[in-house]
């Protein structure tokens, strides 16, 4: 590294020919056209038709200012393929720059989709300088020629051929100035508007005047000008085309009849028509100036005999959608403060009096032998247990929800009330709880994805019937009304031994909203209750004087084939009723002593046979025990607690906060091995005599290591002993074997206790506001919607849509995986729902209107479908066959049938005789309107200023519509001698 320098010898250059504030803009806007590379000849090939469509323009930015006025500097540019070197060198000295060449181009006339500019020059690249700020504006003439100097200057001492334009006026008037310098040539851009259109601009006489007057051509047969011009017509009313949607028929949804709208499916479509405006441009590309007369008598633009037509429609903005709405209004719920109770009054769920009851009930208990023959069942006297409570708190007939609604609902979603006798129920009970296989589709299962719920369950049913209300019925208090009435249900089928509907069998699954898992976890309950209760039934009718124990004393040797495993398991319950289960937690002494004798190992073994054993399901078929060398039985084991997602996820954080001192450690152990003590104290008893070893070798064999030795006699045996980490000193597994006693699974405590489990998911029910309701349900209304917008574009095979219910799909699958997803996330899934639904509503106005399904045939039909779809994902469609073609007659019909209506008495006399004068210079045009829009595009290669200068290229654009006219014109002139 150099040292530094001393101090003196640094000196200052004071520069004093930088001056003025003009000069350092001028070389700011020089610095940004070297640092963009626009330096230069410009080169390129020649535009190909519709690329300003097709191809993808780009633009960049930067700023400047002049003194303390900043300006942002853009270059906007088509972006195209780089043309071969050698291109350049033939262009030789005197070709015109690229951008002048493109003023003559007629390939791109009126793109669709394109930066004002490039419609009004037709130009592929140019730069923009205007005031950063949004309401600045240059408006006085001096700065406006000062700014006009400043690029002709920098555009001369760059080089650059690219155009420069300064945005002058205020913003929304779109006016520009420019210039575009190239070697011996200059084209100046210049611009009028106006917003009274002087009559004589109103046709093509008129605008070439101005156009030839303007060039001021000093030769005497004018080279001859060619035209484009651009009729727009504007169908507003298709008037006797109503809206094909109707809203469905709310009244027609309670009385069994559902109408519109099928119970338990989200309504579609939208509600007025999501198409507003059809814009219909009929051109004429290529006129030579004479071949068509158009002056203020008369005019040969008959849009029927225009060569080229192409149409767009206008989209009406955020047209309201059924789908649409009904997401929304559910998703507002999720915003809601209230609690259930506090909608419907105090605690619908107090009654007067509940203490008293529920003493008789429990001596009712007691005292009766058999259990209590359950009442017929019918719909209405499961429901409206609720609806009584609101009454007594509110008026008599307030409550949100009426009958014939609830009724329908309540049917909805436990299909199996309807049967009246509880015999015919216990028997679908069981089948109903979806023992069926779920089908295997990828629409099925997008469950998993969405964390929501199966399409056919409980869960997925309730929360359609939920948004349902929400819009229809009574909104919020209508949920919480819904809501109360289905936990009363839930606690009803819990108490008489029930099964909830429309759930899968075991334990909650994973993958499904925590809802889902919840009510899944009460249907286990139920279960465990439902088979408890069966064996104490059964084991009062069938007591032989054997009683059930000599019946497991004579061995497994008849429970071989499964069916007997579960009358065992039935049985095994018998003891099981919640009062009598205290007294087997203690065992009697003696077993007590065998149980100890047992422990001391092999001395305990020979008394260990006196055991009886008890609880086992089957032999094992390949084991024997080690030391008795009897066949080994698997024992009856309980099964292991069914835990919800927020179960699991409190133990994990219990067993996290117990740290690693010994003393958790220890505490850790002990309730993870519940399930493990439970399995050895039933396996010592199905195997008396038994040793740690064998319950290894059934329970995890691979903890038991078999390896060949030669014993004394020098034969091969095969030795076995327990791995490394089963004989850590204080190994769990030795510690929990030698507390174990031989207790078979029907005498031990319970892993699971049903009837806490049951109290807590009913518990955890009737909590949930009404919120939270809309946050767990939220998933499943998400799923329900992606169905059944997949289903809607089935029928109408738009591609575009297909690929944004790909995207739905994959973005709700990350938000929605996640447990309380933002809300943000949720809208934009919604709002991408919504814009589907739009298009899909727009297919369907498209559609109706151009009279698809009337079409007879079919090679039309297809034709005029590809039609209306183009429409949908183009900003704008040429008519094949313009007026002549099956599209084009049929866009001409709506035009005539638009203007045979009677006319509505304009609100402006004026407006009115503008029309009569322009339908009376049209003559033949009463079948359209007066067309909207009117462009002109006029160009001719002219020598300027001289009569012996180059042919430059001339160019003027004229835009008239109601509001406004515009003239943008591009004059070039000679530079070489002028």
């Amino acid at each position: 590294a150099l040292s530094p320098q001393p101090e003196s010898e640094v000196f200052e250059i004071t520069d004093f020919t930088t001056a003025s504030e003009w000069e350092r803009f001028i070389s700011k806007i020089e610095e940004v056209l070297n640092d963009w590379k626009l330096i230069g000849i410009s080169s390129g090939k020649p535009l190909e038709k519709g690329i300003f469509t097709t191809g993808t323009w780009e633009e960049k930015s930067d700023e400047i200012s002049f003194a303390d006025f900043k300006f942002s500097v853009t270059h906007h540019y088509l972006v195209q393929e780089p043309s071969d070197k050698d291109g350049k060198e033939e262009l030789g000295e005197d070709a015109l720059p690229l951008p002048m060449q493109d003023l003559l181009c007629m390939n791109n006339d009126f793109p669709p989709r394109a930066h004002c500019l490039v419609r009004w020059y037709g130009l592929r690249e140019f730069v923009v300088i205007a005031p950063a700020a949004n309401n600045d504006a240059v408006i006085s003439e001096s700065k406006c020629n000062l700014l006009l100097s400043s690029i002709s200057i920098a555009l001369g001492n760059t080089g650059c051929q690219v155009p420069l334009f300064v945005q002058i006026h205020h913003k929304w008037r779109r006016m520009y100035v420019g210039e575009c310098q190239g070697p011996g040539v200059r084209t100046d851009f210049e611009m009028v508007h106006l917003r009274k259109v002087p009559s004589q601009y109103t046709h093509l006489a008129g605008l070439l005047d101005i156009f030839k007057t303007k060039i001021g051509c000093p030769l005497t047969p004018l080279p001859p000008v060619s035209m484009a011009i651009r009729l727009t017509f504007v169908l507003q009313d298709w008037q006797q085309y109503f809206w094909p949607q109707q809203p469905p028929d709310i009244d027609a949804l309670v009385g069994g009849e559902v109408g519109g709208l099928e119970f338990g499916k989200l309504p579609f479509g939208a509600c007025e028509d999501p198409i507003s405006e059809l814009h219909l441009a009929t051109t004429w590309p290529h006129l030579a100036e004479g071949i068509i007369v158009d002056n203020d008598v008369y005019s040969d633009l008959d849009p029927l005999q225009a060569p080229q037509w192409s149409v767009r429609v206008r989209k009406a903005d955020n047209p309201q959608c059924l789908l649409g709405d009904f997401l929304t209004e559910f998703f507002k719920l999720c915003r809601r403060k209230e609690s259930t109770d506090e909608i419907l009054g105090r605690s619908a769920f107090d009654e007067e009096g509940k203490e008293v009851a529920d003493i008789t009930h429990a001596l009712s208990k007691l005292t009766e032998p058999a259990p209590v023959p359950i009442p017929k069942l019918s719909v209405t006297n499961m429901v409206h247990s609720a609806k009584k409570k609101i009454r007594k708190h509110r008026g008599v007939d307030e409550s949100p929800l009426n009958n014939d609604v609830l009724n329908t609902i309540l049917l909805f979603l436990f299909p199996d009330a309807a049967d009246k006798l509880a015999d015919v129920f216990e028997n679908r009970a069981s089948t109903s709880a979806g023992n069926n296989p779920p089908p295997e589709n990828e629409d099925y299962n997008l469950f998993s994805q969405f964390k929501s719920a199966p399409a056919d369950s409980l869960t997925y049913k309730l929360a359609l019937c939920l948004c349902m209300i929400n819009f229809y019925h009574g909104g919020v208090k209508g949920v919480a009304h819904l809501w109360q009435e289905f936990v009363l249900e839930m606690r009803y089928r819990w108490e008489n031994n029930y099964l909830i509907p429309g759930l899968a069998n075991g334990s909650p699954d994973l993958r499904c909203c925590l809802l889902h898992q919840k009510l899944q976890m009460l249907n286990c309950c139920i279960e465990r209750k439902k088979a408890r209760d069966e064996g104490k039934r059964g084991s009062m009718s069938d007591r032989s004087p054997g009683g059930a124990s000599g019946d497991g004393a004579k061995g497994g040797d008849h429970s071989g084939d499964n069916p007997d495993k579960e009358k065992e398991f039935g049985k095994s319950w018998e003891s099981w009723s919640d009062s009598e289960e205290e007294f087997f937690e203690c065992l009697s002494d003696t077993e007590d002593l065998k149980g100890n004798g047992q422990e001391n190992g092999k001395k305990g073994a020979k008394e260990s046979v006196n055991l009886k054993p008890e609880g086992r399901l089957h032999p094992h078929g390949k084991l024997m025990l080690l030391h008795p060398g009897e066949p080994l039985y698997v024992p009856i084991t309980q099964e292991p607690a069914p835990m919800t997602e927020d179960l699991l996820e409190e133990q994990s954080e219990v067993l996290a906060k117990l740290g690693t001192s010994a003393e958790g450690a220890h505490l850790r152990a002990r309730m993870q091995s519940a399930c493990l003590l439970s399995d050895m104290e039933s396996f010592k008893a199905a195997n008396p005599g038994c040793c740690l070893e064998d319950f290894v070798r059934w329970y995890s064999p691979r903890d038991y290591i078999e390896e060949e030795v030669i014993d004394e006699k020098g034969n091969k045996v095969i030795r076995g002993e327990l791995s490394a980490r089963m004989k850590i000193p204080s190994n769990m597994w030795v510690e929990a074997w030698e507390t174990a006693k031989p207790v078979p699974a029907r005498r031990q405590k319970r892993l699971f206790d049903d009837t806490r489990e049951a109290e807590k998911v009913l518990h955890y029910l009737a909590v949930q506001k009404p919120a939270d309701l809309a946050r767990h349900l939220l998933p499943c209304i998400i799923h329900a919607a992606v169905l059944k917008v997949k289903e809607e574009e089935a029928v109408e095979d738009i591609s575009s849509v297909k690929k944004i219910i790909k995207q739905i799909i994959s973005h709700s699958s990350k938000v929605l995986r996640f447990p309380s997803p933002e809300d943000k996330k949720l809208e934009e899934i919604i709002a991408q729902i919504m814009s589907v639904e739009a298009i899909i509503a727009r297919a369907r106005s498209l559609k109706a209107k151009f009279g698809v399904e009337k079409c007879e045939n079919e090679e039309e039909k297809e034709d005029l479908q590809r039609f209306v779809n183009s429409l949908l994902e183009q900003p704008e469609v040429s008519v094949v066959g313009a007026g002549r073609g099956p599209a084009g007659s049929i866009i001409h019909k709506l035009f005539v049938n638009a203007q045979r209506v009677p006319a509505v008495p304009p609100l402006e006399e004026e407006l009115r005789r503008s029309g009569s004068q322009e339908e009376r210079r049209q003559g033949v045009q009463s079948e359209f309107p007066p067309p909207a829009g009117r462009e002109v595009i006029l160009r001719a290669s002219v020598p300027r200023p001289a009569p012996y200068s180059k042919a430059l290229p001339q160019r003027m654009y004229s835009v008239l519509t109601r509001e406004d006219f515009r003239l943008a014109g591009a004059f070039s002139a000679d530079t070489t001698f002028f």
